[in-house]
């Protein structure tokens, strides 16, 4: 049984910082434990964070995020990424569905809304064996834009896989390859 945000041993959150809608965490923060769990890109004395991993420990309950001295929500959060980028919430419910599942996961290669996963265990010692990237429910996608996608991911020696978001949230996964006929 998963268990829900804020059911686990409660640990102090991370404290990070939103300047020019850049979220940082310092060194002085604990980022390392952030750091070797797949999270964020290290910058001299602090880990910058993506929105998406911010959005999930805000929605974790493991970040405190601050504005100018003033906390920032999760839902005030998830506006302005949204406003940011279109595909931001798209990105946090499958990087919330595949961080509960257990995985490393990070940024993707460019394929749109796309993100690499690590088999357990295996971050930061292996290659990612998998990307993943998004299809939202009732969105077209163009069968020749697929096609080349699963065919670069080939190329790097991924496993492609696409996620459908329902319209209830739920993510389904596919496992796609290339055919020959």
């Amino acid at each position: 049984m998963q268990e829900a945000p804020g059911e686990e041993a409660q640990v102090e959150p991370y404290r990070a910082s939103l300047a020019g809608g850049v979220v940082r965490v310092t060194v002085k923060d604990r980022f390392g434990e952030l750091e070797e769990s797949g999270y964020g890109s290290k910058e001299g004395h602090e880990l910058t964070l993506r929105d998406y991993e911010a959005l999930y420990l805000l929605y974790a309950r493991k970040l405190d995020l601050r504005e100018e001295g003033k906390e920032v929500t999760f839902e005030r959060f998830a506006e302005l990424c949204q406003k940011r980028a279109h595909d931001s919430w798209t990105k946090f419910v499958i990087y919330r569905d595949l961080k509960s599942r257990g995985y490393i996961v990070r940024e993707g290669f460019g394929f749109g809304t796309d993100l690499r996963v690590y088999e357990r265990g295996d971050y930061p010692k292996k290659a990612a064996k998998y990307v993943v990237f998004a299809l939202d429910e009732g969105i077209e996608k163009g069968m020749d834009d697929l096609q080349k996608s699963v065919k670069e991911m080939a190329k790097m020696g991924k496993e492609a896989i696409i996620a459908v978001i329902e319209r209830r949230g739920e993510v389904i996964y596919y496992k796609v390859s290339r055919a020959r006929f």
